[in-house]
């Protein structure tokens, strides 16, 4: 009888609640949780296809993050702009809200391509809508069966905290047994785990993004850079890959605090760490971020020094732009310059370090590169592997290293 589970059965399904759960707790990304999800829900449910959507409630739609299993023509793992509009399935808007108004909770439902319907029972926690004759816009997820060769499905809401989140989705082919109520009771703790894998993987997320990014700009911070840069050039080192970085000094910025206030201070922090992103843009994949005070750096992996050069110059014009402050002082460090050997990430931050300050001292409207002025005999290159000397009372201490004028950087 279908909708009834055996013993046998039960426990092929508790042991899919274990893997299940595992796989979730073993996600380090909002991606892999959902990715796991549908990839146990589909074999713990016997399906030939699982997906994960988001609703997207400002625009309306149901937004799909996740397909796997027997993939159908334009359905991809990972779309980039695959959506569906919540009017052509409206079930996660008013069936939720009648389950809710009912003061009871938010359970699945299943949908069956054509021919009777299996056990849909009198209302409760399973609903099933059976389709004949040719599909309308009312009949979205029937018509999407068809088209797509699959014979019925089952969707479970995905809510958190106490909100539909999304849904899980799961579907067997049109020569399998179609879903029964036994199955959307199981599809709905399926789906409670995956909405508690995704808080966690959301919490996970948050704490990530908070200890590698700087809370008053947004950009990222200092142990940002070290990780990056650390595997930069780790890059460099097996595969020759270019690594540039740019340190910026923003002019100015005692100046304003003094006379107008740190509200004015931070709000010129804000804009020029709007500047720098803007500009970090037009490098792919480079990083850009605050280390603190009014230092700042770009570091880019992959491209030709000169380009990197390029957009620190039109760093430098974008910032004498600026209401507030006196501009940038920028130093470039990059491994494809003469500037010998880099091991560490030590040496590359005294260099475009060095090459800051000479700019700063300067009061150069330009960035000055290391390397470009004689090569190994470069003046920046000298000072940033002269031994340390005892630094001016005023320089500022920078990242917990040694300087090339020998203050701890």
């Amino acid at each position: 009888m279908r909708g009834v589970v055996t013993t046998g059965e039960g426990e092929t399904r508790l042991r899919a609640v274990v893997g299940l759960a595992q796989a979730i707790a073993a996600a380090h990304t909002p991606q892999e949780a959902v990715r796991s999800a549908a990839v146990g829900a589909r074999s713990a449910l016997g399906g030939n296809f699982a997906a994960v959507s988001v609703w997207e409630r400002e625009r309306g739609r149901l937004r799909v993050l996740v397909n796997v299993g027997e993939l159908a023509e334009g359905e991809e793992e990972f779309p980039e702009s695959e959506w569906y509009p919540v009017s052509e399935f409206p079930e996660i808007t008013e069936f939720l809200h009648e389950r809710w108004a009912r003061g009871g909770e938010p359970h699945a439902w299943v949908e069956v391509a054509e021919g009777p319907c299996p056990d849909a029972g009198p209302g409760g926690a399973y609903r099933a809508y059976c389709r004949e004759g040719p599909p309308s816009d009312s009949w979205g997820r029937v018509a999407a069966l068809r088209r797509r060769g699959r014979g019925s499905c089952v969707v479970a809401p995905i809510v958190l905290r106490g909100r539909a989140w999304g849904e899980l989705y799961v579907a067997r082919a049109a020569d399998r047994p179609a879903f029964g109520r036994a199955d959307a009771d199981f599809a709905t703790v399926l789906a409670a785990m995956t909405a508690a894998g995704i808080a966690q993987t959301e919490r996970l997320e948050e704490a990530r993004r908070l200890a590698f990014t700087d809370p008053l700009t947004g950009l990222g911070n200092r142990r940002a850079v070290d990780m990056r840069l650390d595997e930069a050039l780790e890059a460099h080192r097996t595969e020759g890959a270019v690594v540039s970085l740019v340190v910026c000094d923003l002019n100015g910025l005692k100046t304003v605090n003094d006379t107008q206030g740190h509200a004015v201070g931070d709000r010129l922090l804000e804009r020029f760490g709007s500047v720098l992103s803007r500009c970090g843009a037009m490098l792919p994949g480079a990083l850009v971020a605050r280390l603190g005070g009014d230092e700042f750096c770009l570091l880019e992996v992959g491209s030709e020094a000169d380009e990197v050069v390029r957009v620190a110059d039109e760093l430098c014009r974008r910032a004498a732009e600026l209401e507030l402050g006196e501009g940038v002082a920028c130093g470039v460090a990059s491994t494809g310059d003469p500037i010998g050997p880099v091991r560490s990430a030590r040496r590359l931050f005294r260099l475009a370090d060095a090459a800051q300050y000479r700019a700063k001292a300067a009061r150069a409207s330009k960035p000055v590169v290391a390397g470009r002025d004689g090569g190994p005999d470069d003046p920046v290159v000298r000072l940033a592997d002269s031994p340390p000397r005892t630094p001016p009372a005023e320089r500022r201490r920078f990242r917990g290293r040694q300087s090339p004028l020998g203050e701890a950087p």
